[in-house]
C-alpha cells in the first residue's frame, strides 16, 4: 500500500465545452482503479483532498475530485458554518444535477486512463453518486445523501452501496428505509453516528464508523470494478 500519495490538478472539459479543474491524488505506484470523488456541499476542501490522498490514493486509487462549483465560482472552498452552509446550498441548487453527472463522464474520458471507474459522494455528492449508478452507470457509493428520495423512480444501472448515521438528524430513519426498500439490490449500511461522520477533523468525525464504511467501500469497490489489489 501506498502511504505517499502524489497530489495534482488537472483541467476537464465538460460535456457542454465549459471548463473546470479537478483535484486529483495518484498513488506512487501504478493504480489498480479510478475513483471519482463527489463533493458535499463545501466545495472540493481539505476533507474531500484528505478523502482523495488518505482513503482512495493511499489505497492505491486514481482519486479524482472535480471542482464541480468552478462552473459558477472557481476556486470556492466554503467553511462549516451557517453562513457556508446557506451558501453552498445555494450553489448546488443553482448548479443542479445534470452538470455534476456531465462532468463525472467527462473526468472519467479525459483523466481516468482507462481505469475501471467507480464514484463515491458525500452529503450532496451521496445523492449525486447514487444518480451515477441510475444514469451513469458506474458503481456508486453514497455516504448520507439526504437529497436521494425525489429520484427512487430511476432503476440503478450498476452496483449501489448507501451509507448512513441513525442519529442524522437530516436524514429521517424513514427516508433511509425507504431507499432501501426500493433499491433492493443496493447494500444499505446503518452506523451508530450522525451526519457528515466521514468528515476527518470535523465534530461530526466518527472514527469506528467512517473507517467500517471505508473498509466495506473498498471491497465494494474491489468486487466491482475488477482489481485484485
Amino acid at each position: 500500500m501506498s502511504t505517499q500519495p502524489i497530489l495534482q490538478t488537472a483541467a476537464i472539459t465538460g460535456q457542454d465545452g465549459q471548463g473546470l479543474n479537478a483535484f486529483i491524488a495518484r498513488p506512487a505506484g501504478e493504480p489498480k482503479a479510478c475513483v471519482v470523488i463527489v463533493q458535499e456541499i463545501f466545495g472540493v476542501n481539505e476533507h474531500i483532498r484528505w478523502v482523495a490522498a488518505q482513503q482512495y490514493a493511499a489505497s492505491g486509487y486514481l482519486a479524482i475530485a472535480p471542482c464541480f462549483f468552478d462552473r459558477i465560482e472557481p476556486g470556492i472552498e466554503l467553511d462549516y458554518t451557517p453562513q457556508g452552509t446557506a451558501k453552498g446550498r445555494s450553489l448546488v441548487d443553482a448548479l443542479g444535477m445534470d452538470a455534476p453527472l456531465r462532468d463525472i463522464r467527462a473526468a472519467q474520458l479525459q483523466l481516468a486512463e482507462g481505469l475501471p471507474t467507480g464514484v463515491v459522494g458525500y452529503c450532496w455528492g451521496g445523492t449525486i453518486a447514487c444518480l451515477a449508478a441510475t444514469r451513469l452507470g458506474l458503481p456508486a457509493v453514497g455516504y448520507y445523501g439526504g437529497r436521494t428520495l425525489p429520484f427512487l423512480h430511476e432503476r440503478l444501472q450498476a452496483p449501489m452501496m448507501f451509507h448512513f448515521g441513525e442519529h442524522d438528524p437530516m436524514i429521517p430513519m424513514d427516508s433511509v428505509r425507504q431507499i432501501s426498500r426500493v433499491h433492493t439490490s443496493a447494500a444499505c449500511h446503518l452506523y451508530p453516528a450522525g451526519h457528515g461522520f466521514n468528515r476527518h477533523g470535523h465534530a461530526a468525525w466518527h472514527e469506528d464508523s467512517a473507517r467500517t464504511a471505508l473498509a466495506r467501500t473498498h471491497a465494494f469497490f474491489k468486487q466491482h470494478l475488477g482489481h485484485h489489489g
